[in-house]
């Protein structure tokens, strides 16, 4: 290993499963890297709806995994695993993590790991990995968003929502996105949504129907919701499940599938092999990344927590009144 940093740390950690307030700032030991890892000095980490599973007790982390939460974060490399070759100590990199992300110091896979985009700040680019790294996979890699396209996305204001509405948008496809509010509808349509709906009050699949329908959905609510998203999506088209906030059980018509010759898939990203992310991160660096450096693709930032708030930041969260992504920084 080379690089030099603290044996202890200050963390966010899950005392209990609970509320927000289970969440405290304690003193743990620094991580221990494996020869493939790299250990970041953490700026800023990302806030996600899995951490607020995972405070709750309903997502564990995987075997081997850091048990504190926090899924991305971004800072300067304080060491380096033997094994890695393509990182350095002091350079700048944000990451997708298993876990520990809510820490001053966060180990990564090496293959996890992407160079700050120029002109980002250290809360921008903690703001990136888990929605860029969920979006690339679901709905470009394994979905095959194509430019002229059109992909419906539910929760357009979230951090997955204007993450996908502005990928999707810089790849040259068209959105349609749902939001829970009528304010929430018109801040998609301002993120470049050429469409949006108000999911609580609007016939939203007959619409989309009547616009010509969807080729690819990016569903995060499952339940009633999967069988009028497949209502709307054209021949050959294409339904990715990341989440189920609407339960996990869903009633759909199996005719209707194979007629329309529908495919349905579904994925965890935290649950993904070391092999595959360092494959998808390949291709975000290489494809994504330059939208990002040009502007195209922007860093939606709600607002910005202290560490030591990680409790305020998860009730912010669970009120859904943010717009884009909660940042927790470490100084």
């Amino acid at each position: 290993m080379t690089g030099e940093y603290p044996q202890s740390m200050q963390a966010i950690e899950i005392s209990e499963p609970g509320g927000p307030e289970v969440l405290r700032l304690v003193s743990r030991s620094s991580p221990v890297l494996t020869p493939n890892e790299v250990l970041i000095r953490v700026a800023a980490a990302g806030v996600n709806r899995p951490d607020v599973l995972q405070r709750m007790g309903l997502y564990p982390p995987p075997p081997g995994a850091s048990d504190l939460p926090g899924l991305e974060a971004a800072g300067e490399i304080a060491a380096i695993g033997g094994d890695v070759r393509d990182w350095k100590v002091g350079n700048r990199v944000c990451a997708l993590l298993t876990g520990g992300g809510y820490a001053e110091y966060a180990a990564a896979d090496a293959g996890s790991c992407l160079p700050v985009p120029k002109g980002l700040s250290f809360e921008e680019a903690a703001a990136l990995p888990e929605t860029v790294f969920t979006v690339w996979a679901n709905v470009f890699d394994d979905a095959q968003l194509k430019t002229g396209e059109t992909l419906l996305v539910h929760g357009g204001t979230s951090g997955i929502g204007v993450t996908a509405i502005a990928m999707a948008n810089a790849f040259g496809a068209k959105v349609i996105a749902t939001a829970g509010s009528n304010e929430k509808r018109d801040e998609c349509l301002k993120l470049g949504a050429a469409k949006a709906f108000n999911y609580k009050e609007d016939k939203w699949e007959d619409e989309i129907a009547k616009l010509g329908g969807a080729d690819v959905v990016l569903d995060m609510t499952g339940g009633d919701f999967v069988a009028r998203n497949l209502a709307c999506l054209n021949p050959g088209g294409r339904h990715v499940s990341i989440a189920f906030l609407r339960g996990a059980d869903a009633t759909i018509n199996i005719m209707n599938i194979m007629r329309q010759r529908l495919k349905l898939s579904g994925s965890t990203m935290k649950a993904r092999s070391f092999e595959d992310k360092g494959r998808l991160a390949r291709d975000i660096r290489t494809k994504v990344w330059p939208h990002v450096e040009s502007g195209a693709i922007k860093a939606a930032i709600d607002r910005v927590f202290p560490l030591a708030e990680a409790s305020s930041a998860h009730k912010h969260m669970e009120s859904g009144a943010h717009i884009g992504k909660i940042v927790l920084k470490t100084a």
